[in-house]
């Protein structure tokens, strides 16, 4: 069921001993909208606490630097930037998946899966939209908020690259540095600064890059074996993914990444006249027009194959969509 704004903030001022969930794979939209929403929550005087399923990465510290976790048995559920149950990963899953009262996402393909939606597919990150939540509950902004919202808002959009900027976006990232966000150090960390062995698995994957449709489609593979060697992590592959839309004259980037299970998650980065989200969504994903992904059941080689000989016969060859 979907909901406007003015109905979620109303569920959060009524509910105490409030559990956050972030998806799977943590990037800094949904690590940057759970941490500002559970600093506004605790500022209320109400108890909360984050749940992902996965480790957070070292680099997004910063994001919960002084907060202390409470125990408590939750009475709300709430998903930042989830666009379908099983983005919470395999335990989150089973433990919250049916049982998430609000989600707030900015997802055009959310799968509705929560008791209440407020989405904003406009927006272009959910740290947008918990920068309205949190003005609705009626929290100043501090400089901690502000700098966990900045992460989301600055991630998402490629550093104000990406075409789903929009004013508002700007206005907020304004606001949101007026307040004390930490701008500076946050832009150095997440797009210009890499570790050793981060370095290695990029030298590794640009020599994995192959090249379909006559050079409009470019494909990355990155195996669980170059992740061992490299001694690095799949939180790594998030800035593997812009790499192939950096080519010149490439229209549809692919990142193949080899997952647990026999399974592969497929990123897919598109260009103008290309919609991402409608390629992931034929194998059961999506995503945003112009950053999306889908996960195949099968090898990393075949799940290449496959996805390319799709966008080859259903995209490419229709003109784009």
């Amino acid at each position: 069921m979907r909901i406007e704004l003015d109905e979620a903030v109303g569920m959060l001022k009524a509910s105490d001993d409030i559990l956050i969930l972030c998806h799977r794979n943590p990037d800094g939209d949904t690590l940057g909208s759970g941490f500002a929403l559970l600093r506004a929550l605790k500022a209320m005087g109400k108890r909360a606490r984050l749940y992902c399923d996965d480790i957070i990465p070292a680099k997004f510290s910063y994001l919960y630097e002084g907060l202390e976790e409470q125990s408590f048995e939750e009475r709300l559920i709430v998903s930042v930037d989830v666009a379908e149950r099983k983005l919470l990963g395999e335990k989150g899953n089973e433990l919250y998946g049916e049982r998430v009262d609000l989600s707030l996402d900015h997802h055009g393909t959310s799968r509705l899966f929560a008791k209440k939606t407020f989405c904003e597919p406009d927006s272009a990150s959910a740290c947008e939209i918990l920068y309205g939540v949190i003005k609705g509950l009626g929290i100043e902004i501090t400089a901690e908020i502000a700098s966990c919202l900045y992460t989301g808002v600055s991630t998402d959009t490629g550093c104000f690259r990406y075409s789903n900027v929009t004013p508002r976006t700007h206005r907020i990232a304004a606001e949101l540095i007026e307040k004390g966000a930490d701008h500076a150090r946050i832009n150095v960390k997440m797009f210009e600064t890499k570790s050793m062995n981060n370095i290695m698995l990029e030298r590794m994957c640009l020599e994995s890059l192959e090249s379909y449709g006559e050079g409009k489609i470019a494909v990355i593979t990155v195996t669980k074996a170059m992740l061992d060697e490299c001694k690095t992590d799949k939180s790594a592959i998030d800035a593997i993914k812009p790499l192939t839309r950096q080519i010149e004259g490439v229209e549809i980037g692919l990142t193949v990444k080899q997952e647990n299970d026999g399974k592969t998650g497929v990123s897919v980065r598109t260009g103008e006249g290309y919609d991402a989200s409608l390629i992931c969504a034929h194998f059961g994903g999506g995503g945003h027009e112009r950053a999306a992904g889908c996960e195949l059941r099968c090898t990393p080689e075949e799940a290449k194959n496959t996805v390319v000989s799709y966008i080859l016969e259903e995209v490419l060859s229709k003109g784009g969509r």
